[in-house]
């Protein structure tokens, strides 16, 4: 098993549209196999499935594999909890957590582009 880190120690997401499961697991630092079973336990999970049935999940898809991560490993959800977590009423406390890391994000990519237009 991987050690617990917290988001801040987990590499920046690219800007890039899909990812494959290699790089999601690099960026969320979760295994493979973890990412398959979480895709089974929560719904929120829903990479596009092409061609050999490969996964490519999209940026949503690695922001929330990072937050059931964090409710996983850093705030000792279970399985079953951190799922009710997502899904109950204290899932709009998370969306508005989730808007923000959102803007965050879009905020630093806005100034990266700024950066690589100089």
């Amino acid at each position: 098993m991987l050690e617990p880190s917290h988001n801040d120690e987990l590499p920046p997401i690219p800007g890039k549209r899909y990812f494959t499961i290699g790089e999601v697991s690099e960026l969320c630092a979760v295994k493979p196999h973890v990412l398959r079973y979480w895709e089974q336990e929560f719904p929120q999970i829903n990479p596009v499935k092409r061609r050999g049935n490969r996964r490519y999940y999209q940026r949503q898809d690695v922001l929330m594999i990072r937050h059931i991560r964090a409710l996983l490993y850093e705030q000792g959800f279970t399985i079953g909890g951190a799922r009710l977590r997502l899904s109950g009423d204290e899932a709009k406390e998370d969306t508005t957590q989730y808007r923000q890391l959102i803007r965050q994000t879009i905020a630093e990519l806005e100034d990266v582009l700024q950066v690589l237009r100089k």
